[in-house]
């Protein structure tokens, strides 16, 4: 965590050159209701004491979007934490699997699938690993995570000692990849802090902001190195950190990894988030290493050469121009950044262009993501906020630790408009959040939102917009590649112009998003033409499709409902 007052003046006029203030104009376009509770959402999460006396009570947790069972609708995993004092078996926090009834309603099957962890929860990631057509889960905890197996019969089996995925330290985020295009899935998961409650400064010693007496760290602890685990296809994973180059020397405090073919050569490059130090960028070589490229691409440091306090990373094709960008949030009394790819997989920071500085600068980013809210054919931005020190409250100048969360609607110029004012009830709520998970949850055409809300219950953002625009949802069955598609490049070209989506699992905060490509059409009813670039190099073309659907596309065997 972080903050630069230096910085105040040069943003102060960054936004009045660039005239980023918020929008005046109604955006009536999108409008969210908050349905967690009537949709049977009641998870009520614990994470430590309230008044966070330590860093780790401060910085969990997330959710999965994932359909665990099959049957065509969303379901969504809950990660839950724990106390520092702990709790008898019987009455301990436990995370939550609910069920999609396939009307966005939830039954909570965690106990009776088994995988209601009593660990204290940090992300989850679920895929494929195995190729054998159902999801499997992997939970990231303070302590040994979690690798829960799909039996495709409705039940889980932890098989994290057996497949060496029983990693003990502090892990935070998560991400599945096919790196090596051999056609399973690899994992690299992200460390945080080695972290031990009798080392940490107390007293007199312990953290301070801005006068107030707070959590001690990140900076002064010591991290933890991240990890890379291939896939051997066998059920069983080698931890290649050291071998491929991903080595994470500094043990830099690892939040959220993303992988994405940033440079469009076929292979999935790593963007990492780092908190309190340099992000991470790792160019996928092709060959089964990387190079870590951070400082050369422009997304380590602020271009003032500071870091931020880097947590959640979404990457998207935000302006049409055909390659993936790059967005990560940030902590307080500084701006969440958007990085512009060159289409080379060099960045350059359009924050202030895009309007996006002024209207986080007050705020604690976490977990966001990029979906097109409104079907328009642009994709809009989601940020979920909340502070890590209750006492911010002590502040007399209006700082605030539950804190609102924010849409930003695309222009279609590069440029976004703050549209949470005007969004619906669901952007009123002020919590302290976490994770978030954009996904079509009640599979009509448009995306909503799930958010992971620290001390609280989770909010779920039904998207209720007007049904003016069309849309196309896809969703990927590899055969040659691995059987999540991950990696997978879906084009979709309408009269309106082209638009490109990649199959990802792990982003957000955290957390993971619905996997299948959704597109907003805007008037067009039909679109003109659909690729899809599998990560084996077959690629699959198609004509005339028409829209308002959700379409499976099969490697080589062509299309299905």
């Amino acid at each position: 965590m972080s903050e630069h007052p230096f910085l105040a003046w040069r943003i102060g006029l960054i936004c009045l050159l660039t005239a980023c203030a918020p929008a005046e104009q109604s955006l009536s376009r999108v409008h969210f209701v908050e349905v967690a509770q009537p949709a049977g959402l009641a998870l009520r999460n614990t994470c430590g004491s309230p008044d966070k006396r330590y860093i780790i009570e401060a910085k969990g947790g997330s959710l999965a979007a994932f359909d665990y069972d099959q049957d065509g609708d969303l379901d969504l995993y809950i990660v839950n934490g724990s106390t520092l004092e702990g709790f008898s078996p019987e009455t301990a926090p436990r995370n939550a699997l609910y069920q999609n009834a396939g009307d966005a309603t939830f039954q909570d099957v965690a106990a009776t699938t088994g995988v209601d962890d009593a660990s204290w929860g940090m992300g989850a990631v679920a895929a494929d690993y195995d190729n054998d057509g159902d999801p499997d889960l992997y939970v990231t905890n303070y302590g040994a995570n979690r690798f829960y197996h799909n039996a495709g019969n409705g039940t889980f089996t932890d098989q994290a000692s057996l497949a060496g995925l029983d990693d003990a330290r502090w892990s935070t985020g998560a991400a599945w990849s096919d790196y090596d295009n051999d056609g399973d899935l690899d994992l690299y998961v992200a460390n945080y802090i080695d972290f031990d409650v009798d080392f940490i400064p107390k007293g007199a010693d312990a953290g301070m902001w801005r006068g107030l007496n707070v959590m001690y760290g990140p900076r002064g602890l010591v991290g933890a190195a991240d990890a890379l685990y291939r896939n051997e296809g066998d059920g069983t994973f080698t931890d290649v950190t050291q071998a491929v180059g991903v080595t994470d020397h500094y043990k830099r405090y690892g939040f959220t990894p993303l992988f994405s073919d940033f440079d469009r050569d076929g292979d999935q490059d790593l963007f990492v988030a780092n908190d309190a130090g340099p992000n991470m960028f790792y160019r996928n070589q092709g060959n089964g290493t990387f190079a870590e490229e951070a400082l050369e691409t422009a997304v380590a440091l602020l271009e003032s050469g500071d870091a931020q306090a880097c947590m959640g990373a979404a990457s998207a094709d935000y302006d049409n121009d055909g390659d993936f960008d790059l967005y990560v949030t940030n902590f307080a009394l500084d701006y969440n950044t958007l990085y512009q790819n060159d289409g080379h997989g060099f960045f350059k920071d359009a924050t202030a262009t895009a309007g996006l500085i002024y209207p986080t600068w007050p705020f604690v980013g976490w977990g966001t993501g990029f979906a097109d809210f409104d079907n328009d054919g642009w994709q809009d931005l989601f940020v979920a906020n909340g502070h890590v020190y209750p006492q911010v409250e002590q502040l007399e100048r209006g700082a605030s630790y539950r804190q609102k969360n924010q849409l930003f609607l695309s222009a279609g110029n590069g440029r976004f408009e703050d549209a949470t004012a005007a969004a619906g009830p669901g952007f009123a709520i002020e919590e302290s959040s976490r994770g978030a998970v954009l996904a079509d949850f009640d599979n009509d055409g448009d995306i909503d939102i799930a958010v992971h809300n620290l001390d609280s219950t989770p909010s779920l953002l039904r998207n209720d917009s007007p049904a003016s625009n069309h849309y196309l949802i896809v969703r990927v069955q590899g055969v040659q590649s691995n059987r999540d598609g991950i990696g997978t490049i879906v084009v979709v070209e309408t009269s309106d112009g082209t638009q490109v989506r990649e199959i990802r699992a792990g982003s957000s905060f955290l957390a993971q998003d619905d996997m299948r490509a959704h597109f907003g059409l805007g008037g067009e009813r039909v679109a003109q033409r659909l690729a899809v670039h599998w990560p084996s190099g077959q690629v699959d073309r198609f004509a005339d499709i028409q829209a308002d659907r959700i379409l499976t596309v099969r490697e080589g065997q062509g299309l299905s409902p």
